[in-house]
């Protein structure tokens, strides 16, 4: 298996307040642990204008299986939000960090 760092765009279509950010990253903490913390990796990033990046951390054994998972992963930390697709859609996922075990 590798870890793969994955980012994951997207745009809050609504408002979003800092409890729900909060909320948001707590929720998917558990995907953000050494690799991440290792190469000083920020969870999520919101800027002004709604657009947002989630990284995360996947154990996969490939590249499209991790965009997936990570996909999926914050498809249903923002659902848990209340925050559908049409609230705030993804953008493509795309590897920033690899740490393999070869």
């Amino acid at each position: 298996m590798t870890t793969y760092v994955i980012t994951v765009p997207g745009t809050f279509l609504r408002d979003v307040d800092d409890v729900a950010r909060t909320q948001l990253a707590r929720s998917l903490a558990s995907h953000h642990t050494d690799l991440s913390e290792t190469e000083d990796v920020e969870l999520l990033t919101v800027h002004e204008d709604g657009t947002f990046s989630v990284r995360l951390e996947v154990e996969a054994p490939d590249r499209a299986t991790a965009e997936d998972d990570a996909v999926r992963l914050a498809a249903g930390a923002l659902e848990e939000l209340g925050l559908s697709e049409k609230d705030a859609p993804l953008g493509p996922p795309a590897v920033t960090g690899v740490d393999g075990q070869f």
